[in-house]
Order: C-alpha cells, then sequence, then structure tokens
C-alpha cells in the first residue's frame, strides 16, 4: 500500500475524530446557535446566583469583533467623532461558601459596568459584596457598592520583573510575601472559616506585612531608591493601593489575591489565540453563554459534556425550574425525576 499524503492523512484523522461525519463551520454554529436557546433559563439563573455571592472575581482581557471594528471604521469614514472602541472579555467569578460560578461577557463594556449588571440582581438585604481585583479603574464601577481588595500578586509581579536589578530588595519583598501566601495556602488546605481564616491571617500575617510596609516607606523617604526605577514605582503601586491590599488582614473573606479570575480568564484568552475574533455580536453573546456554562462546571468538578446534554434532554423541566439544573444539583435533580 502506498503511503498517504499529509493531506489526505489529516482528512483521515477529521472524519475519524468526527465519527465519520465532518461537519462545516456553518452548521456547527447552527447546532450551538439553536442549542442556546434551551440554556437561556440557565444561563440567567447562572447570572441571578451569582450576584448574591460573598465575594466577586473580576477581569478583563482585549477581544475582537470584526462587527463592532466595521462600524468602527464606517464612523471614522463619516468623520464622526468617535465614540468607544474597546473591546473586551470581561470574567467573574462569584464565590458563595464554597460554591463558584464563572461568567464571560464580551463586548464595548468593561469588567466594572459587566459586574454592575450581574450585581442589579443582588438582594439588597446581603450588603456590599467583598470584590477582588486588580488597580485597573475599568473593574470598579460607581453604580455597585463593594469592598474593593486589591491583588498581591499583581504587585509581586512588580518586583518580580525587576529582580535582575535590584536583587537585594526584591529578595526581601518577595520572601516576606511568600510568608504571606503560604499562610493563605494553609488556610485554605485546612478549610478554615472566613472568621478562623482572618484571625490566623492576623496572627502570622500581620507582622511580616508591617515589616514590608515600614521597609516601602524608608526606600522613598530616605532616598534609597530611584522613585522612577522599575524598584521605584513597583513600591509607589504597593504604597499607593496599601489598604486594598491588605484587607484580608481586616475583613474576613478578604481575597489575598486575583489568581481564581485570571485562571478562569484564560479561557477567553485561548479562544482569542486560536480563533482571533469574534465575527458578530450574537456570536460572541453565544460563546459567553458556553464558556459560562462550561466553566461553572469544571469549578463545580461536573463534567461540561454530560451537563449540556442533560440540560437538551430535560428541557422542559428547566425552563419551569433552571434554579434546579445548576452544575451543582443537576445530578441530584435527574436522579429525583428517574
Amino acid at each position: 500500500r502506498s503511503t498517504p499524503s499529509n493531506s489526505s492523512a489529516a482528512s483521515d484523522v477529521y472524519k475519524r475524530q468526527d465519527m465519520g461525519i465532518p461537519l462545516a463551520a456553518s452548521t456547527q454554529w447552527d447546532v450551538v446557535n439553536e442549542a442556546s436557546g434551551i440554556f437561556g433559563p440557565v444561563y440567567r439563573e447562572l447570572i441571578r446566583e451569582a450576584a448574591q455571592g460573598d465575594v466577586v472575581h473580576n477581569d478583563d482581557t482585549t477581544m475582537k469583533i470584526l462587527e463592532l471594528m466595521k462600524q468602527d471604521q464606517e464612523q471614522r469614514k463619516r468623520g464622526e467623532p468617535p465614540g468607544r472602541r474597546g473591546m473586551f472579555t470581561s470574567g467573574i467569578v462569584s464565590v458563595k461558601e464554597g460554591r463558584r460560578i464563572a461568567l464571560f461577557f464580551t463586548g464595548r463594556e468593561h469588567a466594572g459596568e459587566n459586574l454592575a449588571k450581574v450585581l442589579a440582581e443582588r438582594e439588597e438585604s446581603l450588603g456590599p459584596v467583598i470584590q477582588m481585583c486588580d488597580a485597573l479603574a475599568r473593574n470598579v464601577s460607581g453604580e455597585f457598592q463593594s469592598i474593593v481588595s486589591g491583588c498581591m500578586s499583581h504587585a509581586r509581579r512588580g518586583y518580580v520583573k525587576v529582580v535582575e536589578s535590584f536583587p537585594q530588595e526584591c529578595r526581601f519583598v518577595l520572601e516576606t510575601l511568600a510568608v504571606v501566601f503560604k499562610n493563605d495556602a494553609i488556610a485554605s488546605r485546612e478549610k478554615m472559616t472566613a472568621a478562623e481564616r482572618l484571625e490566623f491571617h492576623r496572627r502570622e500575617s500581620l507582622r511580616p506585612m508591617a515589616r514590608l510596609r515600614l521597609w516601602a516607606w524608608k526606600q522613598l523617604r530616605e532616598r534609597r531608591v530611584e522613585p522612577n526605577s522599575g524598584l521605584g514605582q513597583a513600591i509607589a503601586y504597593m504604597r499607593k493601593h496599601w489598604r486594598k491590599l491588605t484587607r484580608f488582614l481586616f475583613v474576613a473573606g478578604a481575597p489575598l489575591h486575583n489568581n481564581l479570575c485570571e485562571r478562569v480568564l484564560k479561557k477567553a484568552i485561548l479562544h482569542r489565540n486560536n480563533s482571533l475574533f469574534y465575527k458578530t455580536e450574537n456570536g460572541a453573546r453565544v460563546g459567553d453563554l458556553y464558556m459560562s456554562l462550561i466553566a461553572s462546571c469544571q469549578l463545580a468538578g461536573a463534567n461540561p459534556v454530560d451537563y449540556l446534554t442533560e440540560l437538551q434532554r430535560h428541557e422542559a423541566q428547566l425552563r419551569e425550574n433552571p434554579g434546579e439544573w445548576m452544575p451543582w444539583n443537576y445530578r441530584g435533580t435527574i436522579e429525583r425525576l428517574c
């Protein structure tokens, strides 16, 4: 037998992976777009449940939508004043009693505005939510009240970038923060309550952070470092946002970092690297829906394929009570139906 060419071999693999029935991209879109109507009630309930969280993490990344880019181009040709040109995918992770929900929103709005839409469904009796984000202004909004916590990982990266130029100074900062991060890992591993974790951090992390604050103050006050240098900027950032960065020492449940949201947001970044863009706003909406359901399944330890399949099998029931078809309880609902 002759060896097949690379193109024919690739085609054979493609057919085997699709059970011998290759599907055009347009056909795949028709399938997922139609099914998105079935998942709509569950997605909206997921947003409502996320709004009731004790802690919300949010961040965003840039994303292209060709439809909006075309609108911008036509606007420029007409000589109209430029409006908002930015396009983002915002990632929001809500945490309540250990349960985590991931949401994605793609469009002109930034992370703070998208979080405001979610928190519009928050019950007033719950009070302000604890919000974890970095210091970018677009991560917050005046449309909701929150107890903002700063991301210590973000502050730490400023020192990592300049460690080769300032090894001695950065070593002190990184070793001090290593103690704090280790304490946070211990609290997580031992499954401490929010109150227990707060007390643990105040006992074990307060002094290291106090030494770090004094050190940072001396570096600039005594002119030990040039303010415009990389180290000076890292110190200035930490000093400017110190209150938010140390919220975990004073507010029960306040996170130390935003790593959870950044990991979830990598799904959007992976999509951007592979597909480069969304074609239309509707395509972005459908993509957000699927990524939200799939990421929430993974955070809940559920199988996304099984979950989406069962939702389609029980369309009538989930429309009646979508709260019974969340990633963490749908299996129990199916067992009761059987």
